[in-house]
C-alpha cells in the first residue's frame, strides 16, 4: 500500500510518499520546501503570501517527491491531506491540489488533523507499533502548546494547553525583542550553545507550579522585554544568556506539567511532537528528567527531521484513518481551528 500526502498548514509546502508492507512503515519520500526566508524580513508568516508561494510551489514539490520514491503515480493507493488546524488559506491550496489529484487518479482521499500527525510523527519508524497506551502527548509548536491524553489511535483528550502565546510563538517575540530575527527557536537554541556564566538575567517560568495542565508563555515574553531595558548596552555575552535563560525557562515548564500529566493519570508513555521539539536541549533534558522521575515510562520523540512540519507525518495519520476515506470531495474543507 501506497499514500501520497501533502501538508500546507503553514509556510512549509510538503509532499510525501509512504509506503505499508507486512505493518512496516516506509517512507520513500519526504519533500520539504520551506518559506522561511521569504517571511523572516517580515518577523512571522504572512499568509496571503504563504499561499501564493504554496500555489507556486505544489507542482515541483510534487514532482520531486514522486521522482524520490522512483514508483509512477498509478502505484498510489491513497491520497491525504492536511485539513487543519493551521492558516486556512495555506491549507485549502494543498486541499484543492489534493481533491484534482484524487479526482484524476481515482484514489480516495483522506483528511487529516495536523496536530494527530505530530503525533503520529513517532510511529514512522516501524518497529515501534504497537504504542504503549494510555499515554500522555505534548505537542509544542509556534501554533500550538496542548497536553493530550490519548487512549488509542483517534481517542484523543486535550486535557491541557497555552491560555495566550504558543512556546515557539514566545521564542519569535524574545527573539525578535533581542534583534536575533527569525524564527527563533532556531537562533535562541544556537546562542544558547555559547552561554558559559551568569551575570544579571532571571526569567519566570509562568504557571510552572500551578494545580492545572495549562500553559502560559506570554508573561515570560513580557519579562524578557522588561528585563532588557534595565541594561544600557546588551552585549553578546548578555544576549547569550538571555537566550539560555529563555531557552531554560520554557523547557522548565514544558517538562514540569508534562510529567505532572503522566503522573497524575498514570500513563505508560510520554510522547512528543512539534517543531519545538527539534530543540536539543529540550530532548536532553526531557529524556533525563523522565529517566529520573518516572522510569518506568516509555519516552518517545521523533526524529528531528519529521519534528517540524512534514508530510510524512500526515501519511502515517492517513494510513490509521484509511477506513475514513471520503466519498465526497466537496465535504472536505479546510478548518483552521480544527481540533483533536
Amino acid at each position: 500500500m501506497k499514500i501520497l500526502a501533502i501538508d500546507t498548514s503553514c509556510d512549509d509546502t510538503a509532499i510525501a510518499v509512504l509506503e505499508i508492507r507486512n505493518l512496516k512503515l516506509e517512507i520513500l519520500s519526504n519533500v520539504v520546501s520551506s518559506q522561511v526566508k521569504l517571511h523572516a524580513k517580515y518577523g512571522g508568516v504572512y499568509p496571503m503570501l504563504a499561499k501564493r508561494e504554496h500555489l507556486k510551489n505544489l507542482p515541483l514539490v510534487f514532482k520531486r517527491a514522486l521522482r524520490q520514491a522512483q514508483g509512477k503515480l498509478s502505484d498510489i493507493d491513497y491520497v491525504a491531506v492536511t485539513v487543519g488546524p493551521g492558516l486556512e488559506p495555506c491549507l485549502w491550496q494543498g486541499i484543492n491540489f489534493a481533491k484534482e489529484l484524487s479526482e484524476k487518479l481515482k484514489k480516495p482521499l483522506i483528511s487529516v488533523n495536523h496536530i494527530e500527525g505530530h503525533i503520529l510523527a513517532n510511529l514512522i519508524e516501524g518497529n515501534r507499533i504497537p504504542l504503549k497506551l494510555p499515554a500522555i502527548c505534548l505537542v509544542v509548536s509556534g501554533g500550538h502548546t496542548q497536553l493530550i491524553l490519548m487512549k488509542g489511535i483517534g481517542k484523543y483528550r486535550l486535557v491541557g494547553e497555552t491560555r495566550d502565546d504558543a512556546a515557539g510563538e514566545c521564542f519569535d517575540k524574545a527573539a525578535r525583542i533581542l534583534g536575533l530575527g527569525y524564527p527563533g527557536g532556531p537562533i535562541i537554541s544556537k546562542l544558547a550553545k555559547t552561554y558559559r556564566e551568569r551575570v544579571s538575567v532571571c526569567l519566570p517560568r509562568p504557571m510552572m507550579y500551578t494545580k492545572d495542565y495549562d500553559f502560559s508563555f506570554s508573561g515570560l515574553k513580557t519579562a524578557v522585554l522588561y528585563k532588557t531595558k534595565e541594561f544600557k548596552k546588551i552585549n553578546s555575552k548578555i544576549k547569550t544568556e538571555f537566550c539560555h535563560e529563555i531557552q531554560q525557562a520554557i523547557i522548565d515548564v514544558l517538562i514540569k506539567k508534562t510529567i505532572k500529566a503522566a503522573k497524575d493519570f498514570r500513563v505508560k508513555s510520554i510522547i512528543l511532537g512539534g517543531g519545538v521539539t527539534a530543540n536539543r536541549e529540550l530532548r536532553k533534558q526531557f529524556g533525563e528528567r523522565i529517566n529520573k522521575e518516572i522510569p518506568d515510562t516509555k519516552y518517545l520523540i521523533p526524529d528531528t527531521k519529521y519534528s517540524t512540519d512534514n508530510a510524512a507525518m500526515i501519511a502515517v495519520a492517513a494510513y490509521f484513518h484509511r477506513n475514513k476515506k471520503v466519498k465526497n470531495f466537496q465535504n472536505i474543507k479546510a478548518n483552521g481551528n480544527l481540533s483533536l
